[in-house]
């Protein structure tokens, strides 16, 4: 079984592997595709090798299921193999078309840099997956990373600090444990990048501190993401999904769906078909159901007690069970929420559902605007149309239509959210332009004739040399599908040779 004790890092261990990890950047290693490669089969590896101890690490601190755990863990085997696979190409310079003014004797490309020594701040809910995720991008793009995984799910934690000692170059990539103090202590240090996935109090801070040194940050926060249920739905497939959405991980998952919004013609139908599917799900007592996960710890469960016990409004209509001593709180759908009730205000991140009535489609879109724009937006209707007009009509970091939560297992989509609900986006590919530098880079050549060329920006000006600039410019949308656009390189050329003949003489 996996040992619970989990030391945090002290104050000279977190400067040393700091001042290590951007010595190591400094010294060029990570750079090295092969070195990329073999840091990503090793961390395929870490997982592989101890996928039975992550699991029950996980189990300890969120009472979750093997079969959830493993999710986590086979979302991560994915992205490394697709990094694998993909990252050199990734990483390959870009050549673009110079503009007219520098077509002649000119080669502009991107070059794909790695930004340098990362910071990675991950949270309790998906400890597995989240402190791999961001890691998997920055190893890829070349970086060095320390990461701060959340000391509110210990056991993983200190599974993690010895498995990535084990497996990894520890000169590259670290785990820095500790609280509040610890991470403070981070934060005051310089970063090229940070990668944070919380909650917004703890963003500000971040923020905050980056700013003080013109650090760039990736947000991943959360918010009350909605899903609206069209009355002519199919009520059995949408209320299984939802009750997916809802409970897995116990609703402490930041794109779970935070309310429901639907006509009172679609709560008649919806509320017996989702008893129904948690039924089927977990059985009648689901605190007995092992496939049903708990609270992280009493302070949360205290806050979701407290929000469910002092509202203003709203009837249980299922679940309502709480257990303090066993933190359960069993899956619980509230019906007649007024709309200002304080449940409503922040996020409930846990496995509690109000449902907002509504008169229509235009009604649901109103109430979804006048909040903070979501993580994520769910609707549930076969009506193209209706669908349309909820995506045109709002704004969220995502969307997925007739289904929660799996678009995050989608790794060519970003996966990140808008204002409040964070900045930035990962997965895939996006992980590795969230750590690469694109630095623009132009070469030109020393030839005398490409002078002549140029010859025409330098002083003394003459409006002559101004009008046949201005007819190179302006006169090329007139001819964009002719021969002369299709052959522009020589035309360019010709014409600047003859501005520099004239500007010459």
């Amino acid at each position: 079984m996996v040992e619970s004790s989990l030391q945090y890092s002290t104050t000279a261990e977190i400067k040393q592997a700091i001042e290590t990890n951007r010595q190591t950047f400094k010294s060029g290693v990570t750079k090295s595709f092969s070195f990329r490669q073999r840091q990503l089969e090793r961390l395929w590896c870490l997982l592989d090798d101890n996928t039975d101890e992550l699991c029950q690490a996980v189990a300890k601190d969120l009472h979750k299921h093997k079969t959830e755990t493993m999710m986590e863990i086979l979302a991560a085997k994915e992205e490394i193999n697709e990094a694998l696979n993909d990252f050199r190409k990734w990483a390959k310079d870009e050549k673009v078309t110079p503009a007219l003014v520098n077509r002649f004797g000119t080669t502009c490309y991107k070059r794909k840099e790695p930004k340098g020594s990362v910071l990675i701040i991950s949270p309790w809910n998906y400890p597995v997956n989240l402190a791999v995720s961001p890691l998997i991008g920055a190893i890829a793009a070349g970086c060095t990373a320390i990461v701060k995984p959340s000391e509110v799910s210990p056991h993983t934690a200190k599974l993690l600090t010895d498995l990535y000692a084990r497996y990894l170059d520890n000169s590259a990539y670290t785990v820095v444990n500790g609280g509040v103090p610890e991470t403070t202590l981070l934060l005051e240090h310089k970063w090229n990048h940070i990668f944070y996935t919380g909650n917004g109090v703890v963003a500000k801070i971040i923020m905050r501190a980056a700013a003080e040194h013109f650090t760039p940050v990736t947000l991943e926060l959360g918010g009350k993401s909605p899903a609206y249920i069209d009355e002519d739905a199919n009520m059995m497939v949408v209320s299984r999904r939802v009750a997916f959405g809802k409970t897995i991980n116990a609703g402490q998952t930041c794109i779970a769906p935070d309310y429901l919004l639907m006509t009172a013609k679609a709560e008649e139908k919806f509320i017996p078909e989702l008893k129904k599917a948690l039924g089927d799900m977990f059985g009648a007592d689901i605190q007995a159901s092992k496939d049903y996960g708990r609270i992280i710890n009493n302070r949360q469960f205290q806050r979701l007690s407290k929000l469910l016990n002092e509202r203003q409004s709203g009837d249980i209509v299922i679940g309502g069970k709480l257990d303090e001593k066993d933190l359960f709180i069993a899956p619980t759908v509230l019906t007649n929420v007024n709309r200002d009730d304080k449940i409503m205000e922040d996020e409930i991140f846990g496995p509690i559902l109000p449902i907002i009535r509504v008169t229509d489609v235009d009604d649901a879109i109103e109430y979804i605007n006048s909040k903070d724009d979501p993580l994520a937006l769910y609707i549930f209707t076969d009506k193209k149309k209706v669908a349309n007009k909820i995506m045109d009509s709002t704004r969220s970091g995502g969307i997925l239509v007739n289904d929660t939560l799996m678009h995050v297992a989608e790794n060519s989509l970003p996966f990140g959210g808008i204002g409040p609900s964070g900045m930035g986006n990962y997965h895939g590919k996006n992980t590795f332009d969230t750590f690469t530098h694109v630095r623009a880079t132009m070469v030109k050549n020393l030839n005398p004739l490409s002078e002549h060329a140029q010859a025409a920006r330098y002083a003394p000006f003459s409006d002559r040399n101004l009008r046949i600039i201005r007819l190179v410019i302006e006169s090329v949308p007139r001819f964009k599908q002719s021969f002369l656009m299709k052959n522009s390189s020589w035309v360019v050329a010709l014409i600047a040779i003859a501005v520099g003949y004239w500007s010459f003489r």
